[in-house]
């Protein structure tokens, strides 16, 4: 008589009773010891399916998130999933019986999805209102078009295919679109462990598909219009270089005898445009550090920085440009970058520091994201600020003494600030907005997140994040909620996906990925004349989706789609994940 077979078949080959040795012949008439099986027990326990204790949980979601994270290393064609992999590898999990605590499961998905979801709104926060600036506003509208289309598709399904749910199709458009937080923000306002596990299967059904069909849509609109990526990228680097407003750093002399004697405050009053003087040279020799009553004389020299579409006028008034090595100069002045780690000064406009004054010193420009600003007075200083300063070393010091100038002090998180946007988020997440819609636990985190980071300097709020804090908290978020939602969803997944009714999700998530972006990717050039290397972007951005835009970059070997990208992104993400509500609020 044979035993029972066990979950994983280690008990197959005994018969025993805890605490006794038995020898059982096996097949090949090897003698085994119970007395090993049973040290071996809490292995089989901790490790087999079926268990929900603490100890067994967290080995399930180590194993889970760490078997994802390595196969959506793995590059296929040049494409990876990445951390979508995690998903996957849940659902294999959970088909074969591993089970997590329900409670335990719902709050590991929650809390997953809201650090995914605030660390992304602080990602995107500061672009977010940026965005819609000269060509943002173009290449914004074609995103909301996109979306519309998108949405327009899974509706006509939902009424034309009386068979398939509204959370199926919403979970198929989200993984159409390579978009998990508009996933999350749909399973949270549903609430249904069943609806929620049908969104995960449509998900995951739809999503392989949704990258080839992103990049193909990139293809096919190459082809129609028999476009050659150099001439794109070279277009490209011709428009930079025409338009590019990175502050110019330039030396003059002075040759207009209207201005001698005029100070460098009158000097402002006539040209009217924002420069800095941060080195003066006088007929003696004598290199100063000027201030705004410092006044100017034929024959002077100085260093300045202007924006490029001043540099004409500033000429015409001053006099010729010169070449000069500064740094060669005989004098007591010295340039250095000093970075802004003081909490207090987050927020405070560059005027208020009273360099002149207080310091004898000039700021020429600051370095914010590796982006130089003109040094104006009515800029307002951020946390990770560079500031360049020139003047004496000893004064150099003093300020940075003021402003904390530590590197370490830039690598502490902020954690007040996190929580107390979770809180505020969750709080708004929770309100009625109107004919029943919440934002919930996805939207009003968002919402937070990026009003935080763009205005959280005006209620004393340091929201800087170093990017390694930044995607340590969003990639830990998203391989909680994408572990938790593929273990609960893994068990039903086989039989509800490898069917006709699994066939027509990937079907319809094709078609809702590539008839949008064909149709907006041809609007783009044809009506638009955008660059190609734009619309790989825009239509990377317009799905949110990373493994694309590395496709974009390596295809081209230029960072043009990457900028569309971030142009598109921060607007695309937020309405992403109120359509998803919206759609389960309205036909769920």
């Amino acid at each position: 008589m044979y035993p029972e077979r066990s979950p994983i078949g280690f008990r197959s080959l005994f018969e025993t009773r805890r605490g006794q040795v038995k020898k059982i012949e096996t097949f090949s008439k090897f003698p085994i010891t119970i007395s090993y099986l049973n040290q071996m027990e809490w292995l089989i326990d901790l490790i087999g399916p079926g268990h929900t204790e603490l100890a067994s949980t967290l080995v399930l979601y180590s194993f889970v998130i760490a078997a994802g994270i390595f196969l959506g290393k793995l590059k296929i064609g040049g494409i990876s999933l990445g951390v979508t992999f995690v998903l996957f590898v849940g659902i294999i999990m959970g088909h074969f019986g591993y089970i997590v605590n329900p409670e335990v499961l719902k709050f590991v998905r929650e809390f997953g999805l809201i650090l995914f979801i605030f660390a992304i709104g602080i990602q995107v926060g500061p672009g977010f209102f940026s965005s819609f600036k000269k060509g943002g506003v173009l290449l914004n509208g074609l995103a909301v078009l996109i979306i519309a289309l998108n949405v327009a598709i899974v509706l006509s399904i939902f009424y034309i295919d009386g068979n398939t749910g509204i959370e199926a199709l919403v979970g198929v458009m989200s993984g159409a679109v390579t978009n998990t937080p508009g996933l999350a923000a749909a399973q949270q306002t549903a609430g249904s462990t069943e609806a929620i596990n049908i969104m995960a299967m449509g998900y995951a059904a739809a999503y392989p598909l949704g990258v080839i069909g992103i990049i193909l849509s990139m293809l096919i609109v190459k082809a129609i219009f028999k476009i050659r990526t150099e001439d794109e990228i070279k277009a490209i680097e011709d428009e930079i270089e025409s338009s590019q407003q990175k502050p110019l750093i330039l030396s003059f002399e002075v040759t207009n005898k209207l201005i001698d004697g005029k100070t460098l405050y009158e000097l402002h009053q006539i040209l009217d445009c924002d420069f800095v003087v941060s080195r003066l040279m006088g007929a003696d020799g004598k290199v100063i550090i000027p201030t705004s009553k410092t006044e100017l004389h034929v024959g002077d020299k100085i260093f300045v920085v202007i924006g490029p579409a001043d540099e004409m006028k500033f000429q015409g008034v001053i006099g010729h440009e010169i070449e000069m090595d500064w740094e060669e100069v005989q004098s007591q002045v010295y340039s250095r970058r000093i970075v802004v780690t003081q909490s207090k000064y987050n927020g405070v406009p560059l005027g208020d520091l009273r360099l002149h004054t207080a310091y004898s010193l000039n700021c020429t420009r600051v370095n914010r994201a590796g982006v130089d600003l003109l040094a104006s007075p009515n800029l307002r200083l951020q946390m990770g600020d560079r500031l360049v300063v020139v003047g004496d070393l000893n004064d150099i010091e003093r300020l940075g003494v003021r402003l904390g100038n530590s590197m370490k002090r830039l690598n502490q998180p902020n954690l007040i600030t996190i929580f107390v946007g979770i809180l505020f988020g969750i709080i708004i997440g929770s309100i009625n907005v109107g004919f029943g819609m919440k934002l919930g636990l996805a939207g009003g985190p968002l919402v937070v997140a990026i009003l935080l980071s763009r205005f959280g300097y005006k209620f004393k709020l340091v929201t800087y994040t170093s990017s390694s804090a930044s995607l340590l908290m969003r990639e830990l978020g998203i391989c909680l909620f994408l572990a938790s939602v593929g273990i609960s969803s893994g068990r039903g997944f086989a039989d509800t996906v490898f069917n006709t009714t699994g066939m027509w999700w990937v079907i319809w998530g094709f078609i809702i990925t590539f008839v949008p972006l064909l149709i907006v990717g041809i609007i783009a050039r044809g009506v638009y004349k955008i660059n190609y290397l734009t619309i790989m972007g825009l239509v990377s951005g317009g799905c949110t989706d990373p493994p694309a835009l590395a496709y974009a970059n390596n295809s081209t070997g230029s960072d043009a789609p990457a900028v569309a990208y971030s142009t598109v992104y921060p607007l695309t993400m937020f309405l992403r994940v109120v359509a998803a509500q919206a759609l389960i609020l309205c036909f769920f």
